[in-house]
């Protein structure tokens, strides 16, 4: 994510894929240790690229060091892979001792722009 502010309401080319138009959204979801942050910036009209601008960032940062979850990473990259007929994402262990996943968990899987989002419980 960027931080193309929303200031000149104009619509603007995309930097990422140079084919859409970048358009005010006011639903952009980023999730930081189980609390999800609703944030406002622009959408790419065609790939969906979210752009956040600086104001609105440092607004989710702040609130999320009050929370005692600032410092801790935003995101891993992890590599899918296949099993059978599905796909599959290894949770690294630190994150599972922190949340204490044994393994057997219940969890709930859904889809929000191009983001899985995965809940325990």
């Amino acid at each position: 994510m960027s931080s193309l502010g929303l200031k000149g309401r104009g619509s603007r080319p995309c930097p990422v894929c140079g084919k859409g138009d970048l358009v005010p959204a006011d639903d952009i979801v980023s999730e930081i240790d189980g609390y999800t942050f609703v944030e406002r910036g622009r959408r790419c009209s065609n790939c969906g690229e979210e752009f956040i601008p600086e104001e609105e960032s440092q607004r989710m940062i702040k609130v999320a060091r009050r929370l005692g979850l600032w410092g801790q990473p935003l995101k891993l990259r992890r590599k899918l892979s296949r099993s059978g007929r599905g796909t599959v994402l290894r949770i690294p262990s630190d994150i599972e001792r922190s949340l204490g996943i044994r393994g057997d968990e219940e969890v709930t899987i859904s889809k929000a722009g191009r983001k899985i989002i995965v809940e325990i419980g």
